[in-house]
């Protein structure tokens, strides 16, 4: 049984004033971001119990935007279920401040919350800084290590985990399968932001298509630079940059890019292509309109790596240090939902077993 709570005057106004009204998914928003795990705040006598109290706070897009988000979201729904926790969530809104992401986190740890996850890398400097002012408190990362692995060369954060994936493996996988596919013998690849994360998808995805057909083309375009964070969240640049692709003769186009993936699947229907989603089974939470164009998706489980943190969690530990979820623990992979790729998943496990055995070594940078 889920259990949420409404906090007290000063998390309410706190929460509300830093995270978005909104979310990915317009046809619900998500107006009401001191609703726990956002689902049934009632209890059932025989309902697990907990005093354990966890705060998330999402990156841009928060609960809803049918990837990243929503993954992470789905990993803390099942913890809640299971262990009784309450939960609180917050989320961050597009070009907000380093101080807006910081407090959020600050709220959460003064009104009791422990641990605080943060989910996505955006959140780095935050969590570093804040959880030096919280020794006693637990807090955990997605997508990032600066606070358990500093780049100049001081200690860790003792109190921080720092939740981690191969995404260079799961993006392997659906570049081969790309080429396998493509007619064309042309794909391409849009990331949300230009930074070394998002590479990481480019340069598996590449290393795929090309292990199946060395000549293969491929077309790369990044919806935004950093600091501007907005090409996770925009469907219509998404739509935009696969269009052109399109347009040029790629018959598959591999997404990276969060929220503005749906905008990928728009120009793929509309082009009678192909798309490839991420993070999640897009499959499962596209519009309907859009499924029969996702060939597949890279799943990054982040849901497993929160679930399995909490679950630590329940058993009083709070993890520590970096922890990475590779093809090896099922912390990325890919996606057969709509029967796209049943005909060459033979292939595909394949050369999962051989990156698993070490025979195929994904590169990390295009």
């Amino acid at each position: 049984m889920r259990r949420s709570t409404r906090l007290a005057a000063l998390l309410t106004a706190g929460i509300l004033a830093l995270a978005t009204a909104g979310c990915g998914d317009e046809d619900e928003p998500n107006d009401d971001p001191t609703t726990g795990s956002g689902g049934d705040s009632s209890e059932t006598a025989d309902a697990p119990e907990s005093d354990i109290k966890v705060g998330m706070a999402y990156d841009v897009g928060g609960r809803g935007d049918q990837s990243f988000n929503d993954s992470a979201a789905a990993g803390l729904d099942q913890a809640v279920e299971e262990f009784g926790f309450e939960s609180e969530e917050g989320e961050a809104s597009d070009g907000e401040a380093e101080t807006q992401r910081e407090e959020r986190l600050r709220t959460f740890a003064d009104a009791g919350y422990n641990p605080i996850i943060a989910v996505g890398f955006a959140y780095s400097a935050s969590v570093a800084k804040v959880a030096v002012e919280y020794p006693d408190l637990s807090f955990a990362i997605i997508d990032d290590t600066a606070s358990c692995e500093p780049f100049d060369g001081s200690d860790p954060v003792p109190n921080v985990a720092c939740l981690v994936f191969a995404e260079e493996q799961g993006s392997f996988l659906v570049g081969a399968a790309a080429a396998l596919k493509s007619e064309a013998g042309h794909v391409g690849f849009v990331g949300g932001v230009q930074v070394p994360l998002i590479e990481k998808f480019q340069a598996g995805y590449e290393a795929g298509a090309k292990a199946v057909n060395p000549d293969i083309t491929i077309d790369v375009t990044y919806l935004t630079q950093p600091p501007d964070f907005s090409g996770f969240g925009d469907p219509a640049k998404g739509k935009t940059a696969a269009e052109g692709m399109y347009q040029g003769g790629a018959d598959i186009v591999y997404h990276a890019a969060g929220g503005s993936g749906g905008g990928v699947f728009e120009a793929a229907s509309e082009a009678g292509a192909l798309a490839i989603g991420v993070d999640s089974d897009q499959y499962n939470t596209a519009d309907p309109s859009v499924q029969d164009v996702i060939l597949t998706s890279m799943l990054k489980n982040v849901n497993v790596a929160v679930y399995e943190y909490l679950t630590e969690v329940a058993a009083g530990t709070f993890p520590v240090g970096t922890n990475v979820y590779d093809l090896s623990v099922d912390g990325v992979g890919y996606s057969t939902s709509g029967g796209l790729v049943d005909d060459i998943t033979a292939d595909l496990d394949g050369y999962k077993q051989q990156i698993i055995d070490g025979e195929i070594e994904v590169p990390t940078a295009p």
